[in-house]
């Protein structure tokens, strides 16, 4: 895995970047609901022609809600993986502890936040929007896997949030201007923690065999099957929150090709875009030429 730099230079980086959440969601700011808070690509909420525009965007918000719990679902098992990780490395490297205990701070601080936001949310909102889980449960299914394939899905959900900002939200100056701080702040902090998810990789890595690599990738494989089950029914839920807030149940024909669409919405969003990040790719062929060709066979599905 070609990189330049070190569990120091990480650390450093970070510390300079660091933010607190008063300064992203400052005390009495609100939601612009009239505005949408996810970028279109992401959404795919306007393509949904059985419903108005005042409902697409509605369906946007609801997607927006969604994309950050699922960002506080899926850091509820990154949390304690970096601490696990990090644990035996205690009488190491210092730069090595450090990087990854703030790591894991970082992570608990997210969490905070997008609990914060989702009280902030639900006030604006009005109706509730329920979400897959319990965490404490995805995350024993996660955490029971190897190491290294959790390692793997780390790194792509790490890389995959680089990219949604950079290819989608940085740009997009019609989104609410509160939910794209949040997003652009918490893309501050997920660019040294992708960096840091490399240097895991490759520990975890060292000292393989072929089949002890193909067996890691298995699970990672395993893990987006299972990530995505999950999407299905996430996007069903989506779905019973836009009837409750605009109060129109879909025509059962009008429901289905809508799950479907947005089931796939869900799919590019969590599962394409970081299984064909370069970055993601590139780890893998580095960790072996097959691992990589079996993961870009199957990642056009998830697109």
């Amino acid at each position: 895995m070609k990189h330049s730099f070190t569990f120091g230079d990480v650390l450093a980086t970070s510390l300079r970047s660091a933010w607190q959440i008063e300064d992203v969601l400052p005390t009495g700011a609100m939601l612009d609901f009239s505005c949408a808070f996810l970028p279109e690509s992401l959404a795919r909420s306007a393509a949904a022609e059985a419903l108005s525009a005042p409902e697409q965007r509605t369906l946007n918000h609801v997607r927006a809600h969604e994309y950050l719990s699922m960002f506080g679902l899926v850091e509820e098992f990154i949390l304690p993986f970096v601490l696990d990780h990090a644990r035996p490395q205690l009488d190491g490297d210092d730069h090595r502890v450090r990087a990854l205990l703030n790591f894991a701070g970082e992570e608990a601080k997210h969490i905070h936040l997008f609990k914060l936001f989702h009280q902030r949310f639900t006030d604006g909102f009005g109706s509730p929007c329920e979400v897959i889980g319990p965490p404490g449960v995805i995350a024993a299914e996660v955490l029971r896997h190897d190491p290294l394939s959790v390692a793997l899905l780390v790194l792509h959900i790490e890389w995959m949030s680089q990219r949604h900002y950079v290819e989608s939200i940085r740009d997009d100056h019609a989104l609410d201007p509160l939910f794209k701080s949040l997003l652009k702040h918490h893309w501050i902090e997920e660019a040294q923690h992708a960096r840091l998810d490399m240097l895991m990789v490759e520990a975890l890595a060292d000292g393989r065999d072929a089949a002890g690599i193909a067996a890691a990738v298995d699970g990672y494989l395993a893990l987006g099957a299972f990530l995505d089950a999950g999407l299905q029914a996430q996007a069903g839920l989506n779905l019973d929150a836009l009837e409750r807030a605009t109060g129109r149940a879909l025509a059962p024909a009008q429901r289905d090709a809508l799950a479907s669409a947005q089931h796939q919405a869900l799919r590019w969003t969590y599962i394409g875009s970081g299984m064909t990040h370069p970055k993601v790719l590139g780890t893998l062929a580095a960790l072996s030429p097959d691992a990589h060709d079996r993961v870009a066979a199957i990642a056009p599905a998830f697109c």
